[in-house]
């Protein structure tokens, strides 16, 4: 990979001396520069990824500077579930999400980048609890797992609450209802707490988005600090009903996305695995896709900050800087 347009100093790491500019100018892979040339010394600016997960198995803060060295300057490190830590009850919550914070402790340390956290029970997890001790008390301990993110968001240790919701995949109506009752008491839990959740569920349209809407009216969370994770190009409000969507950021999302509007966050999914290498997408994609978008015309820098800026630091209450 080679940079463009920068100055550069040594600052050391724990994991060693980085390169950074001196001038915030934007660093852009070569073929990058070569279709579109007008990116040419334009200035460096802050490129979110809304949601990326990290595993103390996978590739961690080297896959975060592969993030730093295409753009990249903030993260939103998302909680998974570990095989280091199983969730058997609610006392494992707190081992599960302290891993999320050592790995956000990390990257820290390690790289440039700037980290916000996001912890809450994974909503898979009510199948196994419920095939372990019944489905009453595994939506009691997913309950719990609620309680334990609310407390570290009162406490200033996260930011968010998430990933939670129902499974991505079909499953009886009884666990559907169980995973309803335990999103509705997160949603009420990031009310009481002033912060936004993300959301996991599965895959629909306008009509899936009206009924998650539904839901955090009903426990009195605001819409706009609801985000919808793994969103397609669902921007316009008829569409997505005031939740706000992260949207995977392929090519052909975004591409449909700016063409109604910037009132979206960019997202990987990142997971991290050794099994999935690059899976769900690699790190670089939304400092490329952003870049892309705006060598092509679609995406000019004002609605650039919009996205990885002013939408961040409004729903998160963070503050984004270079």
């Amino acid at each position: 990979m080679k940079l463009f347009h920068f100055n550069l100093i040594s600052k050391n790491y724990n994991s060693g001396p980085i390169w950074l500019a001196v001038i915030p100018m934007a660093c852009f892979e070569k073929n990058l520069l070569d279709a579109y040339p007008d990116l040419r010394g334009m200035e460096r600016f802050p490129i979110t990824d809304n949601h990326m997960h990290l595993d103390p198995g996978g590739l961690m803060e080297k896959a975060v500077m592969d993030f730093f060295r295409t753009g990249g300057t903030h993260v939103v490190l998302v909680h998974k579930p570990y095989h280091s830590a199983p969730v058997i009850n609610e006392n494992d919550f707190n081992r599960s999400f302290d891993i999320t914070l050592d790995l956000a402790d990390r990257i820290r340390k390690r790289t440039p980048v700037q980290v916000t956290v996001a912890v809450g029970p994974y909503p898979v997890n009510l199948l196994y609890l419920e095939k372990k001790h019944g489905l009453e008390r595994g939506r009691e301990i997913m309950m719990k797992g609620m309680e334990t993110a609310a407390s570290m968001v009162e406490e200033g240790l996260v930011q968010a609450i998430g990933e939670i919701g129902r499974p991505h995949f079909p499953v009886s109506e009884d666990i559907m209802n169980a995973s309803n009752e335990i999103l509705k008491y997160g949603l009420t839990l990031a009310r009481e707490n002033d912060c936004p959740v993300h959301l996991h569920t599965e895959g629909g349209g306008a009509e899936l988005y009206a009924e998650l809407a539904s839901l955090a009216k009903d426990s009195r969370c605001p819409r706009d600090k609801v985000i919808k994770h793994f969103s397609g190009p669902s921007v316009l409000p008829e569409e997505n009903h005031g939740l706000f969507p992260s949207v995977l950021a392929s090519r052909k999302n975004i591409e449909k996305a700016l063409k109604k509007g910037v009132r979206f966050m960019m997202e990987t999914d990142y997971i991290d695995d050794p099994k999935r290498p690059g899976a769900v997408m690699v790190p670089k994609s939304i400092p490329r896709r952003t870049f892309q978008m705006i060598g092509k015309g679609l995406l000019c820098e004002e609605d650039a900050f919009k996205i990885h800026k002013d939408w961040p630091e409004r729903i998160y209450g963070i503050e984004v800087e270079l």
